[in-house]
């Protein structure tokens, strides 16, 4: 398996394993073919994704919506954070 593959397309290739796996005419060696597969791919897309959450921060607004700067005029930021709720709510009549 490349590490050049997509987070798309090793999903994609996760889904088509798992269908084939829940299939009864599968091999136990293929299933175990099949499950290895899987689980490097599971690794690459853990590592893909622990690499975007650690790339992605979210700008601290204030309530009226502008956007908050430090004193040297740079926007604040803050660690994006998938446990802690989102400031990306929808808002009525948006």
């Amino acid at each position: 398996m490349s590490t050049n593959v997509s987070f798309e397309e090793a999903y994609m290739r996760l889904e088509t394993i798992l269908e084939k796996m829940n299939q009864s005419a599968v091999s136990l060696e293929e299933s175990l073919q099949l499950y290895e597969e899987a689980d490097k791919l599971i690794s690459l897309c853990n590592k893909r994704l622990h690499l975007a959450e650690q790339k992605i921060e979210t700008l601290i607004k204030n309530r009226e919506g502008n956007l908050m700067l430090s004193e040297e005029g740079v926007p604040l930021t803050e660690e994006f954070s998938p446990a802690s709720s989102s400031s990306f709510n929808h808002r009525p009549g948006q």
